[in-house]
């Protein structure tokens, strides 16, 4: 596969290196509107700097990774199918179900790969979760904890075009607790603070929030965030039903534990996604290639990205009307 990436960001870099060290995969240019960052990262891997249009026009390039910033995803994300172009998008296509609904019927006029940025679908330690889970070794499922949260709150700048905790940092919990449940949401119920900085609060944000989601048989979900946690990157896991319980827990640089007579210590968490998250991101880009390659659906693609928006559209309600949300009314 020879891939285009569009964006040379932050996140950008982490595709790139992921692709980088793939072995079925060539990174054939980079697009980015500040041309200096483009020149950087694409003089890093050795491959060319092309114009987005470019991207579009070149039919030598199999495959485009949009890594640009968010108001640009849903555009360049139609303009990839409608050029016959695979699809790897960062999370999410767009802010609002309106927009994101027409890109899904652009795709749906223009069949292609298309994978969303889900990665924690790709983590390992999640993947074997949801494996036990599925196999039954809890028996029936009954409640499920994510807890997510960040090292430390972004400035406040950054929150006005995030569109807001829950679209930007509690959507990946909304699609874990999709794929994990396994069965379609029925009602959420949200309650959020500004506890941390109250610059957020000022933004018209929250950096602290408590979801819970029912299902239609009555299982429960439960998605803590908190935008500061002063040892690490919190990233943890529990699945607890009939036969017993199953946890994934933060990851370290070692796993190490110490015993003595103090007591026991471990080493803190990872301090951020890039680093907790490099192995999936990894295996992301490998399942989009063999889903392109085997013409089969990624492990995510563009309406988990819709589903996951709509539960964050119905948490927001939910804490602006202090009441629980049907799903079902969320369109």
């Amino acid at each position: 596969m020879k891939l285009a990436l569009i964006g040379a960001g932050r996140i950008g870099k982490v595709h790139a290196q992921a692709i980088d060290r793939h072995p079925d995969v060539t990174l054939a240019a980079v697009a980015d509107y500040h041309s200096e960052a483009a020149e950087a990262l694409a003089s890093t891997y050795g491959c060319r700097v092309l114009s987005a249009d470019a991207v579009f026009e070149t039919p030598d390039i199999d495959a485009v990774l949009i890594a640009s910033s968010t108001p640009t995803h849903a555009d360049y994300l139609e303009r990839a199918a409608r050029a016959g172009k695979a699809i790897l998008c960062e999370k999410p296509i767009a802010l609002d179900l309106a927009r994101t609904r027409e890109a899904l019927q652009v795709l749906q006029a223009h069949p292609v790969t298309c994978a969303l940025g889900f990665n924690r679908r790709h983590d390992p330690q999640f993947v074997a979760l949801k494996r036990a889970v599925s196999e039954g070794r809890i028996g029936s499922l009954e409640m499920l904890t994510i807890i997510s949260r960040d090292p430390a709150p972004p400035p406040a700048e950054y929150i006005g075009a995030s569109g807001g905790l829950f679209r930007d940092m509690m959507i990946h919990d909304f699609d874990m607790a999709r794929w994990l449940l396994d069965e379609p949401i029925a009602h959420v119920h949200a309650e959020g603070s500004c506890l941390i900085d109250p610059a957020i609060g000022e933004a018209g944000d929250i950096d602290t929030a408590m979801v819970t989601l029912t299902t239609g048989s009555g299982r429960l979900c439960h998605i803590g965030n908190s935008r500061r946690a002063c040892y690490g990157y919190d990233q943890r896991i529990e699945a607890f039903g009939s036969a017993g319980m199953l946890q994934a827990q933060n990851e370290s640089e070692t796993r190490l534990r110490f015993t003595g007579e103090p007591g026991q210590v471990e080493e803190k968490p990872k301090w951020f996604f890039l680093e907790r998250y490099a192995e999936a991101y990894r295996r992301e880009i490998d399942d989009f290639v063999n889903a392109w390659r085997e013409r089969r659906a990624p492990l995510a693609g563009a309406r988990d990205g819709l589903e996951a928006l709509r539960l964050a559209e119905a948490a927001e309600r939910s804490l602006r009307e202090g009441r629980r949300i049907a799903l079902d009314s969320i369109h």
